[in-house]
């Protein structure tokens, strides 16, 4: 008599069922083995659908610790009918790419589904080459011997093929010419390599972020190669800039997709006392259980689960990263933010595109003296440029505008500058580049012009030169700061921004106030954007995480604390009558695209 692949799986259930005999269970898939090579139609199956080959031949240790047979929970099928629907477009032509991310909450099995289906198709598949690469080497590890090879392991001996490596990170099957590597996600890994099967496991949390990484490995990928990116995440980086591109599938499990997250009330008089208090208290976490139960029909043993997750936390807020209900929700809690994360996403949500995006243009002559070298500025539109205009300078220049400037650094960052309205603290305007100093130094200029002769202040930690720069072209409108020398003690002053231990957390105190209760005030979605990525670390640092970028967090934090040194009289000065710009606003779906605007 033979079976087919569901009747092999579902006798394999029902004997677990019944008698949860792992003895029996090894013997049953002994015989499995046997029905599966002595028919070439249930061989074919398993390759197809390896998730099947899982069900029926794999063990798992679970959660308490034993060893069980491997049958797929609810959002692990799930997952496969999400694969199995895509494989099934990109064959019909319908996608060109199979390549995945998972946004996954706690304990959901993604990873261990993952590994065991990778493990599979290098088991059933000649060629097959499998790549994972995991944030860390000690995490490296753990996915290679705990959810890769301790199960291979436990294969009846006519499923394992001949190996010709086993190592601490590597199958390699002779016979089959197949293979599966385990490595830490560094920038050069998976160069030269061929790849069938690609998995990163949390990818948000790959030290050097993700851009590099795929660069250099992206080349090895074969058609039709699957791609697997899974996560919890971790604040807005790389892998939610993935997310929000729409160039791959994305997947989230809410966590009562989880069946088992869910938790009896130890009697019934307090299972009615706390469906009374979702509907009558209006605190965050009833809120959240009413929207559960009224839009998303969760039951009450469901929603009494989550409730006392969320009572255990000392931070109340891990709850939406841990147990995240929607994907924004477990990018904004995560990452220990610095800044109002929930802010800033409903500032971006209402967000309008800039007037202009361009650069200045100009004429130099250093021979000339000071103060005359620069003329002839000129605006060009262009929308790859590097300035973004959201309000333009009025006629006849009533406003007064400051400029923060925060420049590259060790050269790895970013030269920007943040025009601000000097009254009103709107952002005017921002410039963002890497440069070279001097390139800096003449849009700053020009920009300053057009601004109304603003007041500049550049930080001059790392480089003075913009600042002596500026001086040199005659623009002396520039922050000043109070510089004791170290010599004479004398009190100096100085142009520029200086951040040191003390001014550093003044200004970003200041900035994190001003997000948190004027966002309407940021126009510019690349800042709000950096602000999401920004964390306090272990010590209360605010800072960009690892391989990430606080130019313009530090830009915008500097023109918010020199605007004060702005001097505003009773009678408008109209400091810089040559500029005549166009004021009125293009149309925000068909930008004029270099169109240029001269100064007379």
């Amino acid at each position: 008599m033979s079976y087919t692949i569901d009747e092999l799986i579902n006798i394999r259930k029902e004997k677990w069922k019944q008698d949860k005999d792992l003895e029996f269970d090894n013997k049953l898939r002994s015989a499995i083995a046997n029905e599966i090579y002595d028919h070439k139609e249930l061989l074919d199956e398993i390759r197809l659908y390896p998730e099947k080959f899982i069900e029926l031949e794999f063990v798992i240790v679970d959660k308490e610790q034993n060893v069980v047979p491997f049958f797929l929970n609810e959002v692990q099928k799930a997952l496969c009918e999400i694969i199995n629907d895509n494989k099934q477009k990109y064959k019909d032509g319908l996608i060109t790419r199979l390549a995945f991310l998972i946004l996954k909450g706690r304990q959901q099995g993604i990873t261990s589904f993952l590994t065991a289906y990778q493990l599979s198709c290098s088991l059933l598949n000649p060629n097959f080459s499998g790549f994972t690469l995991a944030d860390v080497a000690k995490n490296a590890e753990v996915i290679f011997q705990n959810k890769a090879k301790y199960p291979f392991s436990q294969l009846p001996e006519k499923l394992k093929p001949t190996e010709k490596f086993n190592n601490k990170k590597q199958f390699m099957f002779e016979v089959l010419n197949s293979s599966w590597e385990v490595d830490t996600a560094t920038d050069n890994v998976g160069r030269s390599r061929t790849i069938n099967f690609f998995h990163g496991s949390e990818c948000a949390f790959w030290k050097n972020g993700m851009s590099s990484i795929l660069a250099a490995i992206g080349e090895a990928f074969t058609k039709g190669c699957l791609e697997f990116y899974e996560t919890t995440a971790n604040g807005y980086n790389d892998y939610q800039k993935l997310w929000d591109s729409g160039s791959y599938i994305n997947v989230f499990f809410e966590w009562w997709k989880t069946t088992e997250y869910r938790l009896d009330f130890p009697s019934e008089a307090e299972k009615e006392s706390f469906l009374k208090k979702i509907e009558l208290k209006n605190e965050w976490i009833w809120e959240r259980l009413r929207l559960l139960k009224d839009s998303y029909k969760l039951i009450p043993e469901q929603l009494y689960w989550y409730f006392k997750k969320y009572e255990g936390y000392i931070d109340k807020d891990l709850i939406k990263q841990e147990y995240p209900c929607f994907p924004k929700e477990a990018f904004l809690m995560s990452g220990n933010p610095a800044f109002d994360s929930e802010t800033i996403a409903n500032r971006i949500s209402s967000l309008s595109k800039p007037l202009k995006i361009g650069y200045f243009e100009y004429d130099y002559d250093e021979t000339k003296p000071y103060g005359y070298q620069i003329s002839n500025i000129r605006w060009v539109n262009d929308r790859n440029g590097f300035i973004k205009i959201y309000q333009l300078p009025d006629t006849p220049h009533i406003t007064k505008y400051c400029i923060g400037g925060d420049t590259a650094g060790d050269g790895s960052d970013y030269y920007t500058g943040h025009v601000l309205d000097a009254r009103t603290g709107n952002q005017a305007a921002v410039l963002k580049h890497q440069f070279d100093p001097d390139l800096y130094t003449k849009q700053m200029y020009c920009l300053g012009k057009y601004y109304n002769n603003a007041l500049i202040g550049i930080e001059t930690n790392f480089d003075t030169y913009p600042v002596i720069k500026l001086q040199e072209l005659g623009y002396y409108n520039q922050y000043v700061r109070e510089h004791t020398d170290y010599y004479t003690k004398k009190k100096e002053k100085k142009f520029g921004f200086k951040t040191t231990q003390i001014t550093r957390p003044v200004i970003l105190s200041r900035l994190v106030e001003i997000v948190r209760n004027h966002p309407e005030l940021i126009n510019d979605l690349d800042t709000l954007e950096e602000l999401l990525s920004i964390i306090k670390n272990e010590n209360n640092r605010i800072e960009a995480p690892e391989g990430g970028h606080d130019d313009q967090m530090m830009g915008l934090a500097i023109a918010h604390h020199i605007k004060d040194q702005v001097i505003f009289n009773e009678e408008p000065i109209i400091s810089n009558p040559t500029f005549r710009f166009n004021t009125e606003r293009s149309n925000a779906e068909s930008y004029d695209y270099g169109e240029e605007m001269t100064i007379v």
